[in-house]
């Protein structure tokens, strides 16, 4: 394959997603499965920051308060300065994090080479990153990586003036990108392919042969093997479980960025989000990507909304502005509250337009049953 970026800059994780099309989704659900409508809010992923000031940020942060934002999901560092301008406009700061992608961490790198995931064809991540050179992944099933993953949102969950935890690439690499990047990258994954099939590492191999006495390398068809697939869904999700404790112990709440339908991310990145213990939910409808139109991002939201019955598990559709005009963007809110949806994300502060920010407010002024909240 040619080795491109297909996403910008290692910064813009909720843009590292792979999806096919939308299969067989849910006809229309009783709207009873859905949160309370008067709770519908907004989200705002900052990943690249641009340059602003303290005043700068707190007018951009009263003026999403008063279109009916409620929060941000901000990569990199923690920003003080940031969170008490978010904060004085009456909005919530979670810190955005990358979990089991751990191609920025020098020191797991450099000390544990051992913990990174190994292809069905024997490649470790650390040494032959698929798709892009940032594609470096720790392995969910070893014991010293989760609990080492404890330790990180620990102390990221310690800092004062924080009010929640935003988990992205919680997951598996992408077994099979969408149909739409086959030319681009030139693949054909009609099949899941060995060198992007993970984890065949030795503990992998060990704890699956404890549990069903078979060696999945043995196996004739491993994708197919159901019992190989629960395994690695359960190991990404022992991960949030863990993460999800140690964030709750500091009193913060807990998301995370995810696929954009329960059937679509079990397959694709064996992702079984909808049985993680978390607070809030974001998955990704990035509907170009998908080859979909609009329609389609209300439909996906349906789904989800089933999958989480029963549960205290929000979800928010994340929407992709680049793709949407400010008209588009009216329609995916409105698609998403009629489906169900506690609010939505919108990807991210950068494609943002003055008439984006306009037509999130007239829209929730449409929307909501009672006065948007003033800022501060």
């Amino acid at each position: 394959m040619k080795r491109r970026d297909f996403v910008s800059t290692a910064t813009t994780g909720a843009l590292g997603l792979s999806v096919l099309g939308s299969g067989a989704l849910h006809a229309s659900i009783p709207r009873h499965l859905g949160r309370p409508n008067a709770d519908f809010s907004g989200w705002l992923w900052i990943g690249r920051r641009p340059e602003k000031s303290p005043a700068d940020w707190q007018a951009l942060f009263t003026r999403l308060r008063g279109a009916g934002f409620k929060g941000i999901l901000v990569g990199g560092a923690f920003d003080p300065a940031m969170a008490d301008a978010a904060h004085s406009a009456g909005l919530e700061y979670h810190r955005w994090m990358w979990i089991l992608n751990r191609a920025g961490d020098t020191w797991a790198r450099e000390n544990h080479p051992e913990w990174f995931t190994v292809s069905r064809n024997g490649d470790s991540t650390l040494d032959v990153p698929p798709y892009v050179n940032y594609y470096r992944w720790v392995c969910p099933s070893r014991g010293p990586v989760r609990q080492y993953l404890r330790g990180v949102i620990d102390e990221a969950a310690a800092q004062p003036g924080l009010d929640g935890i935003h988990l992205d690439y919680i997951r598996y690499c992408d077994v099979i990108l969408p149909r739409g990047l086959w030319d681009r990258y030139d693949l054909v994954q009609d099949r899941e392919l060995p060198e992007f099939d993970f984890c065949y590492c030795e503990e992998c191999r060990e704890q699956f042969g404890r549990l069903t006495g078979r060696d999945p390398l043995e196996a004739d068809d491993p994708p197919s093997d159901p019992d190989w697939a629960r395994f690695r869904w359960d190991s990404v999700t022992r991960v949030v479980t863990d993460l999800s404790e140690v964030t709750h112990a500091r009193g913060l709440s807990i998301s995370a960025a995810v696929f954009a339908t329960p059937s679509l991310a079990r397959k694709l990145v064996r992702q079984a989000w909808d049985e993680w213990p978390v607070d809030r939910l974001f998955p990704m409808l990035y509907h170009p990507a998908y080859d979909q139109d609009i329609p389609w991002i209300g439909r996906s939201v349906e789904e989800g909304i089933r999958a989480l019955q029963g549960t205290n598990t929000e979800l928010s559709a994340g929407l992709y502005l680049p793709a949407l005009a400010p008209e588009e963007l009216a329609e995916a809110i409105r698609l998403s509250r009629a489906a169900g949806a506690a609010g939505f994300s919108l990807f991210d502060i950068n494609p943002m337009t003055d008439d984006h920010i306009a037509a999130v407010e007239a829209t929730m002024r449409e929307l909501s049953p009672k006065p948007l909240q003033p800022a501060g």
